[in-house]
């Protein structure tokens, strides 16, 4: 039995991968990166700073002496100068230019910023998985009717694959969105104390240019082209909101189509995975919950909540910067990525091997198809000769008492069998079954799936570099 709270979102449902990149190491490695990218740049651009003190920095990059920093910590009550100090205590030589002209938001700042845009290459990488197996679901059940449902309530056929391509298209959506955030992605740069830069002109003498080329250099080394054009302090929290807000699209993309799943498994036409040893419920021996399902609609339901405190977080912050924001964000981002990372890893595990009961399925329309194909029949007695106004009233009556047999008796739906046996539709009576045939029902369904595939999914597919993605943790 363990004696502390564990956080599940750890132990339970993400990746290891993503939480090594919220990780101290991962943070603390960065910040060693970033010191060196400064010292490089700042020699490149004329500072007396040595080959000898950057190769002895380089040295000591991946090697943290974390019992020194936890000992200087405890001293300052400062991390950044703690790790400062336990990086000079190795790199000796290098120590009076390690954090040179910076201020502590130059290794936090930019390195969260890191943290984020590594992450969400993993999430990235994810929703084209669970796209990837939605594509094939929509087009292997393209052509399989089922009822369509608006107000929760039975409406005209549609088909599970074009179902799915609603599913799909919201995460196509989704994935636009992200991979422009990440095209268009900035780090804070190279700043200064208030964001003016004031220490940097300071070292260059005064020289603007060199300041500017600095912080064009220290950026291109660690990878990025684009900066936030001004900053206090620190960089923009309204950034962290938009970082948020897109994970929260993630997530109620991911909720709407587990919400759709749990449904259709209470109407036994589509199951997620179940294995042969799982229990479904204590009690019920025989249930088959749809825990996968609302385990992603729980974890959503956590990252859609997130916008709002970042949102607080953004319009609170005072002038330059103000230190409110710092416990709050060491909660925020990483668990709002954590999460949304469990929800994929689930919304992969569920699609890859989701269960289809046609027969099911075509009970159920069997029950509803007669009331909605009474247009299609009138239509053909119409034509057939008959007037318009007597069958529709004929309908009419039939479909009420047909209706009541159903709802109060418990009786099938008998509307087709007293349509067929009435003499005013005689003339179309043994048209009636093909009539009936649910694919008359389902409009151009099928071919708005191959539409759908052909001109969004498959070209984007085409131009990225799509490996599948296999979640390390068992859902």
């Amino acid at each position: 039995m363990k004696d502390i709270y564990e956080n599940p979102l750890i132990t339970r449902y993400a990746d290891r991968k993503t939480a090594e990149i919220f990780s101290d190491d991962y943070k603390f490695k960065l910040w060693r990166k970033l010191w060196i990218a400064l010292a490089e740049s700042e020699k490149e651009l004329g500072l007396d700073i040595s080959d000898d003190q950057i190769a002895e920095m380089k040295k000591f990059a991946n090697d943290i002496n974390y019992e020194y920093a936890e000992m200087e910590e405890k001293i300052v009550r400062h991390d950044v100068m703690a790790h400062v100090h336990a990086f000079g205590a190795q790199a000796k030589s290098a120590m009076p230019i390690i954090h040179l002209g910076a201020t502590s938001c130059f290794v936090t700042d930019n390195a969260e910023l890191i943290q984020i845009y590594d992450a969400l290459k993993i999430i990235k990488s994810k929703m084209l998985t669970v796209m990837d197996k939605l594509r094939a679901f929509a087009i292997k059940y393209k052509d399989l009717p089922v009822l369509g449902y608006t107000h929760l309530q039975p409406a005209q056929l549609t088909t599970l694959g074009k179902r799915a391509t609603l599913w799909l298209y919201d995460l196509y959506l989704d994935y636009n969105d992200l991979t422009a955030f990440m095209k268009d992605y900035k780090l804070r740069g190279v700043k200064g104390t208030t964001g003016t830069q004031a220490s940097f002109l300071s070292l260059f003498g005064g020289d603007h240019q060199k300041v500017k080329e600095l912080e064009k250099k220290v950026v291109g080394k660690l990878g990025f082209k684009r900066v936030f054009a001004v900053s206090g302090q620190t960089y923009t929290r309204k950034f962290d909101y938009s970082v948020v807000s897109l994970l929260s699209k993630i997530a109620q993309s991911a909720y709407k189509f587990a919400n759709d799943v749990r449904i259709m498994q209470s109407f036994k036409e589509v199951e997620e995975p179940f294995e042969k040893t799982q229990i479904g419920s204590s009690a019920m021996a025989y249930k088959r919950n749809p825990m996968r399902s609302e385990r992603i609609c729980a974890l959503a339901r956590f990252v859609e909540s997130m916008p709002f405190n970042e949102a607080v977080t953004s319009s609170t912050q005072w002038f330059e910067r103000t230190l409110d924001d710092s416990a709050n964000k060491r909660l925020t981002i990483p668990q709002a990525f954590l999460a949304l990372d469990g929800v994929l890893n689930i919304y992969i595990n569920v699609t890859d091997n989701m269960v289809v009961y046609p027969k099911v399925i075509e009970r159920r329309i069997n029950d509803e198809l007669p009331f909605m194909a009474t247009e299609e029949i009138l239509m053909e007695c119409v034509l057939a000769g008959g007037n318009r106004q007597d069958l529709h009233e004929a309908i009419r009556q039939h479909s009420m008492e047909s209706a009541k047999a159903v709802k109060e008796r418990g009786e099938k739906n008998d509307l087709i069998d007293r349509i067929k046996g009435d003499k005013r539709f005689a003339a179309v009576k043994d048209k009636i079954d093909s009539i009936l045939a649910p694919i008359n029902f389902v409009g151009r369904a099928p071919q708005q799936v191959d539409d759908f595939i052909t001109e969004y999914i498959d070209p984007l597919f085409k131009s990225e570099k799509y490996v599948p993605f296999k979640p390390d943790i068992k859902v």
